[in-house]
């Protein structure tokens, strides 16, 4: 994955110490092409460890988190794609990277609404980028699956982590 500028700039001042950092993960929502009411997500496949994943990406400062979402639908899919509303909120535990950096992510998880574009992994961060089925998910993560849980439930209401 593609390190941030402002990232790479923090980490020459602070070594490898824990950063706080915002997250957005993006969960595009479209209706099946089979016109019986039924849902599809767009998920990737990420190029680090071959999880499946909805769109997820790091806010940059000053960056509206819904902005960042859309920006990120758009880097790694081709997808366009619209905030529809703020579902789940949560802190991550704090994790180490292969080289030592330490850091932490508040998930800021939003629903969007597809608009345009057929996904394909464009930025080199995924290897695949694919519709699925809500009902036939791949292999996913207790926590991105709750990501995608949260945004397929009725009304906008947001769901703080507790």
């Amino acid at each position: 994955m593609a390190t941030p500028d402002f990232i790479l700039h923090l980490r020459s001042r602070i070594g490898t110490d824990l950063l706080w950092l915002p997250g957005v993960t993006a969960v595009v929502l479209r209706p099946a092409p089979d016109g019986a009411g039924g849902r599809e997500v767009l998920l990737v496949r990420r190029a680090d460890n071959g999880a499946w994943t909805p769109v997820t990406g790091i806010v940059d400062p000053g960056e509206e988190p819904a902005v960042a979402g859309a920006r990120e639908c758009l880097e790694e899919a081709d997808v366009v794609a619209t905030a529809e509303a703020l579902v789940r909120v949560h802190a991550l535990p704090p994790m180490t990277y292969a080289n030592g950096d330490r850091s932490q992510y508040l998930d800021l998880t939003f629903r969007f609404r597809y608009v345009s574009g057929e996904p394909f992994p464009a930025d080199g961060e995924n290897t695949e980028a694919a519709w699925f089925d809500l009902t036939a998910l791949p292999e996913m993560s207790d926590d991105m699956r709750a990501r995608v849980q949260a945004a397929t439930e009725p009304g906008d209401a947001c769901r703080f982590v507790t």
